[in-house]
């Protein structure tokens, strides 16, 4: 049995037919094309699949698509302004070298987004903290968190 659901990604709204047990980060990367949300370990533990819904930071590869249903999500190719010019979270990540092999980057910078946001990136130990749920297997953590304070003004 499948349900209909009514999503809005990256401003576009979108209405779908999807199968109840359907994630979220499938339907991002396989129905809509948007694949720079990262299959990692579809287990919630690496982080990679990070997306916005309602503005807060969610682990796709663990929401199921109808929780979606009706939901704004921005997933890492809406981040950037219409123009593309770059959000200053990805501004910060390139200026400060904040990758690597890059199968982390679209999490870690939707995760840094939400958490600078939020008001939680005032400084090193929260940064560490509030990225601990986004794994880089190339280890560039010294970076990423320059590239975040950066971004949140505390560098």
């Amino acid at each position: 049995m499948v349900r209909h659901i009514a999503l809005t990604v990256n401003g576009a709204h979108h209405e779908l037919e999807v199968e109840p047990r359907e994630l979220l980060v499938y339907v991002l990367r396989d129905r809509l094309g948007l694949t720079g949300t990262v299959v990692g370990c579809d287990t919630s533990s690496c982080g990679s699949c990070t997306v916005h819904v309602g503005g807060e930071s969610v682990k796709s590869c663990t929401m199921l698509a109808v929780q979606a249903d009706g939901g704004e999500i921005t997933t890492i190719e809406g981040l950037a302004g219409p123009d593309g010019t770059l959000h200053p979270v990805q501004q910060a990540f390139h200026d400060h070298h904040a990758l690597q092999c890059g199968y982390c980057t679209p999490g870690m910078v939707m995760a840094a987004a939400s958490l600078i946001a939020a008001g939680e990136a005032g400084s090193e130990a929260e940064i560490r903290e509030g990225l601990e749920g986004n794994l880089c297997r190339c280890t560039g953590y010294h970076n990423i968190v320059k590239a975040v304070r950066a971004a949140a003004g505390v560098a």
